[in-house]
């Protein structure tokens, strides 16, 4: 900075800066060419530092097949009923409690490391994918709380990953990075995620939907010996979510005091909840905080875009959830069984991903045809090595040979011409349930659709009386 005098203020006489020095200049005193060096980094250190001084943040760390980002959504609520300025990462971008300031795929090291540097983050949750590991690692040297949500047979085939054995190795980098004194969050209903407890850091914490009767003899041991874990115990509206801990047992709350789980009959996001109340009790967080976070968590587009997104402004019910493999289908369709009563006819729009395995795709076909009364199958404008045509013949096969009818198939390549035609098949009663790729684009697809049909049906006596008067 210059300025004419340094007696009088510059807004009277004038001044400038010149050059702005990113980091101070230290090489003149720990190199000084005449005169004694002195270390004068030791005090910009202790003053940035101060000993005693809190110099990390508590790191949540979250991988696995399906579900990782809901469940980072659901702890992110938790933590900020705290107080607490949450630095989330997600496959939908880079959050500041809930302003989004990246808006990208961003569940890879790159956008860990970008939250961590946030001085303005209080804890980091961070979506950890398996592309992000096998590039770059993790972005962390070690965390307080790790997850592994369950591990599913998707991407296998690609970048040296060919079976669920190795998947798992890759996933389960993230609770060999929990410190001693953390904790891994494992789920006890998925038997590969469950033998990670022996590489796992720190305390094993299991969370399960089965806290009845057909509890795993492993878990309940586990519990018996004091161990931590979350279950859900058989009740009415999904059950009651409790806590094992140290041979004590605390009842949480009710799984359909969780707005997510539509009254207890989603059983993924029950799941889900588990682990992020979980994650949330083992850094403890207070009982009370954690109950709140839940019940205040909704399926909104806005809370938890692509997931289980719920809409009933048509006169059917419209449902967009991610689902992009066969497990995330099969966990959909046990909802779409339990609300099938509710509903005339059910149709789907479904898509996988072109770099999976043929038999996937296949299988992805099956699973449609026994969850849907019409389907209409798309592909993704990045078909990702596929030909056009190829992944919707594969789809097509796999419904056509588990019986479904060929004329209630439909393939339409283009995602929004092929959601536009599900909801203008869509009549009153229905339930249309849309497996979206670009979860925004086609979020403002529905609300557009939406707006169109109001605006038909105002129109509609308007336009009797004008041609009535033509007449």
């Amino acid at each position: 900075f210059m300025a004419p005098e340094i007696a009088r203020s510059v807004r009277e006489t004038g001044g400038g800066i010149v050059e702005v020095n990113a980091a101070p200049g230290f090489r003149m005193h720990l190199q000084p060419s005449e005169g004694r060096p002195r270390n004068v980094a030791r005090p910009v250190i202790d003053m940035l530092f101060p000993r005693g001084a809190r110099s990390r943040i508590p790191i949540f760390a979250i991988t696995g097949t399906n579900g990782k980002s809901t469940t980072a959504r659901m702890l992110g609520r938790i933590l900020r009923t705290q107080g607490l300025t949450v630095g989330l990462t997600s496959t939908t971008g880079i959050y500041v409690n809930e302003e989004r300031v990246v808006d990208a795929d961003a569940s890879g090291p790159w956008s860990a490391r970008m939250v961590l540097r946030d001085p303005t983050v209080d804890v980091a949750v961070l979506e950890t994918a398996r592309g992000g590991i096998l590039r770059e690692g993790l972005g962390f040297a070690e965390c307080d709380v790790g997850l592994v949500t369950n591990v599913q047979p998707d991407h296998l085939g690609l970048k040296g990953i060919d079976s669920l054995e190795d998947l798992a190795w890759v996933k389960s980098v993230v609770v060999e990075a929990v410190h001693r004194r953390g904790t891994s969050v494992l789920n006890a209903d998925d038997e590969i995620t469950v033998a990670m407890c022996r590489r796992a850091g720190g305390r094993i914490c299991f969370f399960s939907l089965r806290g009845g009767a057909d509890m795993p003899g492993f878990l309940r041991g586990h519990i018996d010996r004091g161990g931590l874990a979350l279950v859900r115990e058989p009740g009415p509206h999904g059950g009651d979510l409790v806590i094992h801990d140290d041979n004590d047992r605390h009842r949480l709350m009710r799984a359909a005091e969780i707005p997510a789980t539509l009254d207890g009959l989603a059983d993924f996001n029950t799941q889900n909840a588990l682990a992020a109340a979980a994650m949330a009790y083992a850094q403890g967080v207070p009982l009370d905080a954690i109950r709140s976070g839940l019940s205040s968590f909704t399926t909104s587009f806005e809370q938890c875009p692509g997931r289980l997104n719920v809409f009933d402004s048509h006169g059917f019910r419209v449902i967009l959830d991610y689902a992009h493999n066969p497990a995330g289908l099969r966990a959909l369709g046990g909802l779409i069984r339990k609300m099938r009563p509710r509903h005339r006819r059910i149709i789907g729009m479904v898509n996988i991903p072109g770099d999976r395995r043929d038999e996937d795709m296949r299988e992805m076909g099956a699973l449609a045809a026994d969850y849907f009364d019409e389907i209409i199958f798309r592909e993704d404008p990045a078909r990702r090595g596929r030909k056009p045509g190829e992944i919707v013949t594969l789809l097509s096969e796999g419904a056509l040979g588990a019986g479904f009818p060929a004329d209630r198939i439909r393939c339409i390549l283009d995602e929004d011409k092929a959601a536009h035609a599900c909801l203008d098949t869509a009549q009153p009663g229905d339930l249309v349930v849309l497996t979206p790729t670009d979860v925004e684009a086609m979020w403002g697809q529905v609300l557009e659709f939406r707006v169109k049909r109001a605006a038909e049906v105002e129109a509609e006596p308007e336009d009797q009386v004008r041609l009535r008067r033509r007449a």
